[in-house]
């Protein structure tokens, strides 16, 4: 009997030992769980997702996604995915251009009306309904600041936000010093004529005050009239035109049949939609047209 005591005893020993260790693993598990909670920025594509990822840094509990791939280029009718609307659904700000790019938006605001939304193109004019501010490099400057101060707004942790700021300080310092290159460029070049091909570069060709005698806007559906051909050839051989700025994953075919037909010359310059995710993409994107544009003046 005094054996079968001694057997239940070291028995319930055992049991609340186990008890103990497993709460304690448990609530470990559960504290982990707790500190891995990050604030989560969703972006709608490749250029939001470069300038909020120069805002955030590497700010800790901070986690960015892009609802698309970073060569998913422009987001002519693009449909959201499954996967979107998950991302979407854990997402505490969703970062977009606006001016009408994200065309899907509305079904955003309807499937979740109390996400936080972050317009970076809020209070900059828009030259119509093209919204592709981000190729003027003082609208992408505001840009930039508009997902700053929407981001320091939407997350309650203040510390995060003096990380925005001041990443956002740093950022735009560089982006104050490309403005200058450009302007200087704006200076060499203003009043030569272009004609563009994509009305993505309109910002641009504005920005270096160079003045588009004419503009196709292209892209994958678009089918180009004869008539439409002739004009541009006229164009280009009545104001002398020397340079043609030119998306090469739209363009191309229009193009080469001018370049066959006309001394100009086609620029194929980056409409900065696409590419890696460095921190510094946009910068050395930008930098590489104006000295495309530079040369092709001289």
């Amino acid at each position: 009997m005094k054996n079968k005591y001694v057997f239940v005893l070291v028995l319930l020993v055992i049991i609340l030992a186990a008890g103990a260790v497993f709460t304690t693993l448990f609530v470990r598990h559960r504290g982990s769980d707790r500190g891995e909670e990050k604030f989560t920025v969703a972006v709608s594509f490749y250029p939001m997702y470069v300038a909020a990822e120069n805002v955030i840094g590497e700010c800790d509990g901070v986690q960015l996604e892009s609802l698309t791939e970073q060569q998913a280029g422009h987001l002519h009718d693009y449909q959201l995915t499954t996967e979107n609307m998950k991302l979407l659904s854990t997402a505490d700000a969703f970062v977009i251009n606006g001016g009408g790019i994200e065309t899907f938006l509305s079904e955003v605001a309807e499937q979740y009306p109390a996400l936080t939304v972050v317009d970076a193109s809020e209070g900059i004019p828009l030259d119509g309904d093209n919204a592709h501010v981000w190729m003027s490099i003082e609208n992408y400057m505001e840009e930039v600041q508009n997902i700053c101060d929407g981001l320091t707004a939407a997350d309650a942790d203040v510390s995060h936000g003096e990380i925005y700021r001041q990443n956002t300080t740093e950022y735009l310092d560089e982006l104050e010093e490309l403005a200058g290159e450009a302007e200087d460029l704006a200076n060499e070049l203003a009043g030569q004529p272009v004609v563009i091909f994509g009305e993505v570069y309109e910002y641009l060709a504005d920005e270096l005050k160079l003045s588009t005698v004419g503009l196709l806007d292209l892209d994958d559906e678009r089918q180009v009239s004869a008539g439409e051909v002739a004009e541009i050839l006229s164009v280009i051989e009545d104001e002398h035109v020397p340079v043609i700025f030119a998306e090469e994953l739209y363009a191309k075919d229009m193009a080469e049949r001018v370049e066959q037909e006309t001394d100009v010359q086609v620029l194929y310059l980056d409409s900065l939609t696409s590419g890696d995710y460095a921190a510094d993409s946009y910068l050395g994107g930008m930098r590489q047209n104006l000295q495309m544009i530079k040369n092709a003046y001289e």
